[in-house]
């Protein structure tokens, strides 16, 4: 199962090609992912994945270990958002394998797939800097998400 995050392009996110730049894609990638899993402020409608509680006032943050991302077309400018469909790949003991393609809108009836990447997440205590576990309400939330690794097309399998 993938959850389904519907992002829009800004229009500095495009360079003088004409596209989507390849760093505005780690941004978009960055959006989805806060979307999709982070507790939302009262009033703002979220997912049922959306669980963690990632800032300094909360004492937990999330960090990058390791991102890979392997364009496959490029983004043109469109103001329909858009689908950047998302699943894990493990949950580890404090850490998350998120995997993402990056799709045209779905108001574009067939797609198109964009991009295709992993991040690494760990959880840490912002305090000490250490790794925290992921909790059973994390894991309740996330695990019906959970499928195989992105393949990339050089054949290389993402392993967590």
């Amino acid at each position: 199962m993938r959850l389904h995050v519907p992002i829009p392009l800004r229009w500095g996110d495009l360079d003088a090609f004409n596209h989507v730049n390849n760093t505005a894609m780690l941004k978009l990638l960055e959006e989805a992912r806060v979307r999709a899993f982070w507790i939302p402020d009262a009033g703002e409608p979220a997912p049922d994945t959306a669980v963690l509680e990632s800032s300094v006032r909360s004492g937990v943050l999330t960090l990058i270990a390791r991102q890979e991302i392997e364009y496959l077309a490029p983004v043109p400018y469109q103001r329909h958002p858009l689908d950047i469909q998302l699943w894990f790949s493990a949950l580890g003991g404090s850490s998350i394998e998120v995997c993402y393609e990056v799709c045209s809108p779905v108001e574009a009836g067939e797609q198109t797939v964009y991009a295709r990447a992993a991040t690494t997440v760990v959880k840490v205590d912002a305090a000490s800097g250490r790794p925290l576990r992921l909790s059973a309400r994390e894991r309740a939330a996330w695990t019906p998400y959970l499928g195989h690794p992105v393949r990339f097309s050089r054949g290389r399998r993402v392993v967590s």
